[in-house]
């Protein structure tokens, strides 16, 4: 299966793959951290959107929001979740914007998609080139040297009759700016198991990489994975929330 194969062939599954994913609270917190470090500006953009699921929560907060992706399968999808906002088919290494925005998020660990360190640059000028003066850039990433390759997270869910598993994890080789995300969709009735398999490239990088990368740019804030508490760092967890504010 090709690598994209799980977000395009087979988009219409993606919800039902991030079903235990609370984006009411991610998009809650970096609210949050926008009203705290933020312009107090309400334009905002979603990079890597997918579906739109934090996009739909942006907009009942008030903020005037818009996504862009490289699957226009998972746009279709996005633009009838919230017909009120612009989507647009583009990479976020390479994106423009018609307006200068207040807050660009990336959820789910997506700036990762960035293929390679070079397009992970690319993407940060891109962001510090959109924004307005105050703006926030949010997302979120791991720490390739914190990588276990052999943890997995896994759920189940019943859809049109049939039970379909979704597994997904980390892959990191131990050297270089590549690792991996895998995939695995299995589907099962009383007649067949089918399955899917499929592995995402993703840049690796650790914390203080991607932190000395955005330094040159913006003004840097890490806090600890938790969408309930805003908590600094702690210098060890692989996980971090980074908040970037363009002076």
């Amino acid at each position: 299966m090709s690598a994209n194969a799980l977000y395009t062939d087979l988009s219409h599954y993606y919800d039902l793959m991030c079903a235990d994913i609370d984006y009411q609270s991610q998009s809650h917190c970096v609210q949050r951290l926008h009203q705290i470090f933020g312009n107090s500006g309400k334009l905002h953009l979603d990079l890597a959107c997918g579906t739109g699921p934090h996009v739909r929560h942006f907009i009942d907060f008030g903020y005037q929001s818009s996504g862009l992706d490289i699957n226009q399968p998972m746009l279709d999808i996005a633009a009838t979740r919230c017909p009120e906002a612009p989507f647009t088919l583009q990479n976020m290494s390479e994106f423009q914007v018609t307006q200068p925005l207040d807050l660009i998020t990336c959820f789910l660990y997506s700036i990762h998609y960035c293929d390679g360190l070079q397009k992970l640059q690319d993407c940060i000028h891109r962001v510090f080139k959109a924004l307005n003066s105050g703006g926030v850039f949010c997302f979120n990433v791991v720490d390739r040297l914190k990588i276990d390759n052999r943890s997995f997270v896994k759920h189940n869910t019943q859809y049109l009759g049939e039970t379909l598993s979704f597994c997904s994890g980390w892959y990191y080789g131990g050297e270089g700016e590549k690792q991996a995300l895998k995939l695995n969709i299995e589907k099962h009735n009383a007649n067949e198991t089918l399955s899917w398999h499929d592995e995402h490239p993703m840049v690796a990088f650790t914390i203080k990489e991607i932190a000395d990368l955005l330094k040159p740019w913006f003004e840097v804030h890490i806090f600890e994975h938790d969408y309930d508490k805003i908590l600094p760092w702690d210098q060890r967890s692989g996980n971090a929330i980074i908040v970037c504010v363009k002076a």
